[in-house]
């Protein structure tokens, strides 16, 4: 596959413009009173400046006596590079910029911003939330903002909620980001986890709108898998107790992420009464390259309709969906009209896929 670039265009690209809707294949909700759908407005992302190569990721892990290599991670995650905010740059900071992005490509100010849900595992603080921090310094003034913790899964479910207030009509235009700086939860004596995550921030506008653009989403949870994937500390008393540094037993996670993502793609697939042949692009959250060929196998796509960033993003938690969502869009890889099928999974287990006439 090929290389993806990380430099964003300066200026919103033709291909974010809306697009006539495509047959919904799909019946309003049940007792809806407004009857409004949502679909993508406008898509952008935000990674900061600091790439670091799997090389010198490398040679600083040797002077700390772990020994891995580029050849090393590439085989095992397919990632070659990824991006660490300096350490004065929040969650917030790079959120605010992938949002204001997708303003533009949307043609929209902030006021006509009327929710903003940001995904996030990486909060700036405690509280306030993330979501509020990023409407303070958007100039957004009175509508509901909130955090969704659901680790790599969180812009799937932070999607869907914003889909199904616009459709209650409790929202028109919402502003759904999914942003970390996962680099602050890594312990750089686990050449296992340091290697895999990054930071980065994407966001979208959702727009209600008479037709289908989010077609149909299913969510899950299982919360006895809560020891394959957790960073097991937190405050109290003003201290930070138990260890606050990321820890995954990898192998477990392979093959539970695969299973279940398989089965969530065939949830949204018989909701929207359509088949995988349906399937334009398949944008999967971004953790390693050959979960993301497994589930493409189980669903019979090819390889080449995987939409991949992770070989320069790497895995950078609810960030990573929207972040392959944008660079997709504004290289000209995704076009409207086309189908698109998002899917993550993360810590607690959770998972979700959402289905997407773009």
């Amino acid at each position: 596959m090929s290389e993806r670039h990380t430099d964003q265009p300066s200026t919103p690209s033709e291909v974010n413009k809306p697009h006539p809707a495509q047959d919904p294949h799909q019946a309003p909700h049940k007792g809806a009173t407004h009857n409004k759908f949502s679909r993508i407005a406008g898509t952008g992302s935000f990674l900061p400046p600091h790439r670091v190569s799997n090389q010198e990721l490398v040679e600083r892990l040797a002077r700390d006596g772990l020994q891995t290599s580029d050849d090393w991670i590439v085989e095992r995650t397919g990632i070659r590079a990824r991006h660490f905010a300096a350490p004065d740059v929040t969650s917030s900071q790079l959120g605010v910029q992938a949002c204001q992005r997708a303003l533009d490509a949307a043609g929209l100010l902030p006021a006509d911003i009327d929710l903003i849900v940001c995904a996030t595992s990486t909060p700036d603080m405690v509280f306030p939330s993330t979501a509020c921090l990023i409407q303070r310094e958007l100039g957004i003034h009175g509508c509901p903002a909130f955090d969704v913790q659901a680790v790599c899964s969180g812009f799937v479910y932070a999607l869907t909620v914003a889909d199904a207030l616009i459709r209650t009509g409790a929202a028109k235009r919402a502003l759904v980001v999914g942003a970390e700086v996962f680099s602050r939860l890594l312990d750089f004596k686990d050449r296992t986890t340091c290697v895999l995550f990054g930071d980065g921030a994407g966001a979208v506008v959702l727009e209600a709108s008479d037709t289908p653009g989010i077609v149909a989403s299913r969510l899950h949870a299982d919360g006895q898998y809560v020891g394959l994937l957790n960073v097991p500390g937190h405050v109290s008393g003003g201290q930070v107790l138990g260890d606050v540094t990321l820890k995954m037993d990898g192998q477990s996670v392979f093959k539970l992420a695969v299973s279940v993502l398989d089965k969530a793609a065939h949830e949204v697939l018989d909701a929207a009464g359509r088949g995988p042949e349906c399937i334009d692009w398949l944008i999967p959250h971004q953790a390693n390259l050959r979960i993301m060929q497994g589930t493409a196998k189980k669903l019979k796509l090819p390889h080449d309709k995987i939409v991949v960033t992770v070989d320069q993003h790497g895995n950078t938690s609810a960030a990573s969906i929207p972040l392959a969502l944008d660079h997709s869009v504004r290289s000209g890889q995704v076009q409207r009209g086309q189908t698109l099928l998002l899917e993550g999974v993360g810590g607690g287990f959770t998972w979700g896929a959402v289905l997407v006439d773009y």
